[in-house]
């Protein structure tokens, strides 16, 4: 835009969310509990982890995460007796155990358990947590903060030692590229490069990322462009090539002068005093091939108005003057014949947007009928 804007995204974290708490963690559908994790959020609200002495890191996406409910006391009695074998009785179990549900769809659903060491501390974490979830802004996040995240995911899986794997990364640029040139790109950056290699997380630094992901992933279609509007003279833009383009090829031509103003020589230093990294071209009033990107990958370049995300049309027309989104067979899993029904089902669409949702009471009137038939044979 024109007009400077600051996308404020992210949803403030406590600070004791992200220093953390010990919790006992168990899944569902297992009958494994593991004791003494170190449950954390990240201070973007992008992440919950959680790692145990001897255990691989885990984490959570915030955008998967649905509700965050109170849990009940687990019936297995293998999760009961490893509570118990931590010093948590079953009778003090009421009130200290959450639930995080989280899925990539409304079928596949997965719940987390954890155990705090009070009801306090409980009620503490579930109110944090369900402040955080939904974050809808999050979800739209500019390129750049989103290979910030991808950053912050790879730093968070560590393994046993506490160290991340060099095979964690190759396997998320091996899609494209040969685990060669990948630990030939580590070698250069002066990371350790074997195949079994670990890096300390302290080292694997974001510029470090970055670099990485600009060797292996390289935008040569931003470098063909900055090439174009340079006319491939020199090594940089300057102001007015930089003013040519934002109002030439960035710059909806549809829009208000007024409420949308063209851009300035004063609006494209901003822009280059913010996202060119080279003190001596800042100084010069150029831009490099890098903090052309930079400025291409973030928020300022949005395809949409970030500012209309929210909601913010008029929600006081009667009910009739919406489209209401809603759901059919809603109880059903599966497939319409056939499939499984679960209760689960409601909450799920609910939680998705929907206002609508189908009740089938197809059983509950046939035995009302027969409980009729019996009592009147009765009479």
């Amino acid at each position: 835009m024109a007009k400077a804007y600051e996308f404020l995204w992210q949803k403030p974290v406590p600070a004791f969310m992200q220093e953390g708490a010990v919790f006992e963690i168990y899944e569902e559908e297992s009958s494994v509990l593991e004791p003494n994790c170190i449950f954390k959020v990240d201070e973007f609200g992008f992440f919950l982890t959680w790692k145990s002495e001897g255990k691989e890191g885990q984490v959570l996406e915030c955008s998967m995460v649905n509700s965050i409910r109170y849990g009940t006391i687990p019936k297995d009695p293998k999760i009961l007796s490893a509570l118990e074998a931590s010093g948590k009785a079953e009778h003090d179990l009421d009130g200290r155990i959450f639930c995080v549900c989280s899925d990539a769809d409304l079928v596949n659903i997965s719940f987390t358990y954890l155990v705090a060491d009070s009801a306090e501390t409980a009620k503490h974490w579930v109110e944090g947590l369900r402040a955080i979830i939904h974050n809808f802004r999050a979800n739209n996040v500019c390129p750049m903060t989103c290979l910030k995240k991808h950053w912050m995911r790879l730093s968070f899986l560590t393994n046993v030692n506490g160290k991340i794997p060099v095979r964690s990364i190759t396997r998320t640029f091996a899609s494209g590229k040969t685990e060669k040139v990948i630990f030939q790109v580590l070698k250069e950056l002066g990371l350790p490069s074997g195949k079994n290699d670990e890096i300390e997380p302290t080292i694997f630094t974001f510029d470090k990322f970055y670099a990485l992901t600009q060797k292996i992933c390289p935008r040569t279609d931003i470098e063909e462009l900055f090439k174009k509007l340079n006319g491939d003279k020199s090594d940089y833009l300057t102001v007015d090539q930089l003013v040519s383009f934002l109002n030439e090829n960035q710059r909806d031509p549809r829009l208000n002068e007024i409420l949308f103003p063209f851009y300035d020589a004063k609006r494209a230093m901003q822009i280059l005093e913010t996202y060119e990294p080279e003190e001596e071209l800042r100084k010069k009033a150029s831009m490099s091939c890098d903090g052309f990107c930079s400025y291409l990958m973030s928020d300022e370049n949005a395809p949409v108005f970030l500012d209309r995300l929210d909601l913010y049309q008029e929600m006081d027309q009667p009910l009739s003057h919406y489209f209401i989104s809603s759901s059919h067979n809603t109880y059903l899993t599966g497939r319409q014949f056939g499939g499984k029904s679960s209760v689960e089902m409601y909450r799920q669409v609910l939680l998705s947007g929907c206002r609508f949702v189908s009740v089938c009471l197809e059983k509950i009137i046939l035995a009302l009928y027969r409980l009729l038939r019996y009592r009147l044979r009765k009479a």
